[in-house]
């Protein structure tokens, strides 16, 4: 049997048993250890095993996903986000639909707080949806809103997504977290014109709210304003050293959580409750993405023993002579079907061993790609029929809001989200101008 359809048998057993319901790390990992004894012996498939555990374990940069997890459950566990929330409604709810737009603002201090999509869904859901909703905003507009603001959490510094990709793809973090930024912002901003047209063409979906909603003193807006404040401090007291060189990506995941701990501390809302759960939620999480980096390491290795990146390439590239940006073009098609039924980090470590290399060979820039990847998975994230932001939804969202509703609703977000994803391919300095600038200098 060749190694090209070995690794082709490889590849659909772990869909397979993904269909199946078996966990993502699960899947992976009895794959590449089963096709490592069945290839190499005894000693190369228990080798395989405990090489990449070892791997995992000496991966120093791996201390920051703990860091940025514990971060973002301090300040969305302390209710931090329920002053930013106030401070929208205040600022924002004199324009039409201008509580949808504060909406999209509160998901971006909120990633800027977190780097995990499902928080922001679970912020969203819980502060935003049921505000919304009370106030006559249309049911298919408010639960869009939240779950396109929701998928900024993986595109804007500190992402988590990014940190990860950096690690497989053995690209700088800073680097990947700065070519974020402004395709975040860019984003977040065609929503927020998205929203404004609409809601101007039919200001039913977004209604004014009335004046004594927002008839507060100006030392109460201006004291709400600094709510909006405290997440870019903390943001800024972390990205500061590491950008200036001072601290590490290590040393600066550790300022960040411990300024969202003493901002909690100050703020009265770090109660034993709040941090045991945050510890709990911390630990989960964080024990979740090593499982899934130790099976993709394992899964990866095989893949390159048995030279599948290479078959591949001269698949495409020579036998069906495609041109490299067909092929670009093909994976993220790839990345949005697999979107349907596997969260992104699933996806990541999946595809990774195959496209990564594959990728820079084609003579794509990595950093540039990740950014493609991370916003090609936020759509998929959206898409149906199973789409993952779909039964986060579904899940938190109350009765008089159906499945169809959530359907119906995603759709001119994912169109403007597709836009995106054309404007920074299209513009690659887009996604690489910054970090070039903080780096090049």
């Amino acid at each position: 049997m060749s190694y090209e359809l070995i690794a082709i048998l490889m590849f659909s057993m772990m869909m397979l048993m993904l269909f199946t319901g078996q966990r993502v790390f699960g899947a992976i990992g009895f794959v590449a250890v089963v096709a490592a004894l069945l290839l190499w012996g005894d000693r190369g498939g228990y080798d395989l095993g405990f090489a990449a555990a070892m791997k995992l374990m000496k991966w120093y940069p791996l201390l920051t996903l703990p860091m940025f997890i514990f971060m973002g459950y301090v300040l969305s566990e302390s209710k931090i986000a329920d002053d930013l929330y106030r401070m929208f409604h205040v600022w924002t709810g004199g324009m039409p639909g201008g509580l949808a737009m504060g909406t999209i603002g509160l998901m971006v201090l909120i990633s800027a707080m977190n780097g995990l999509s499902v928080a922001g869904m679970a912020i969203g859901a819980t502060i935003a949806l049921p505000e919304l909703l009370k106030r006559g905003y249309d049911k298919r507009m408010v639960t869009g809103v939240i779950q396109a603001g929701s998928s900024l959490g993986i595109l804007v510094p500190p992402s988590v997504v990014l940190v990860l990709y950096a690690m497989i793809a053995r690209q700088p973090v800073g680097q990947l977290w700065l070519a974020g930024v402004i395709p975040g912002l860019m984003m977040a901003t065609l929503f927020i014109i998205y929203i404004y047209i609409r809601c101007r063409i039919t200001p039913s979906l977004g209604p004014v709210l009335p004046l004594e909603e927002r008839d507060v003193s100006r030392a109460e807006k201006y004291r709400l304003l600094s709510a909006g404040l405290l997440p870019l401090g903390i943001f800024a007291v972390m990205m500061i050293p590491f950008v200036n060189g001072w601290t590490g990506l290590v040393e600066s995941s550790a300022i960040g959580a411990l300024a969202a701990f003493l901002a909690a501390v100050l703020k009265g809302r770090m109660t034993w409750q709040v941090f045991e759960t945050t510890v709990r939620s911390t630990l989960a999480i964080t024990c979740m993405f090593m499982w899934i980096i130790l099976a993709a390491l394992a899964f990866g290795a095989v893949f390159d023993g048995l030279g599948a990146v290479r078959a591949i390439e001269n698949l495409f590239t020579e036998q069906l002579g495609l041109s490299p940006w067909v092929i670009l073009i093909l994976m993220q098609l790839s990345f949005i079907v697999m979107g349907t039924f596997l969260d992104d980090t699933a996806m990541l470590v999946i595809v990774a061993p195959l496209y990564v290399p594959l990728v820079d060979e084609l003579g794509f820039n990595l950093i540039w790609y990740g950014v493609l990847y991370t916003i090609t998975t936020q759509i998929a994230y959206m898409t149906p029929p199973f789409g993952y932001n779909l039964f986060l939804m579904r899940a938190m969202a109350p009765p008089e809001v159906t499945l169809g509703d959530i359907y119906r609703s995603i759709v001119p977000f994912v169109f403007v989200m597709a836009l995106a994803l054309t404007i920074v391919m299209a513009f690659p300095e887009i996604a690489l101008w910054l970090p070039g600038y903080v780096y090049g200098n």
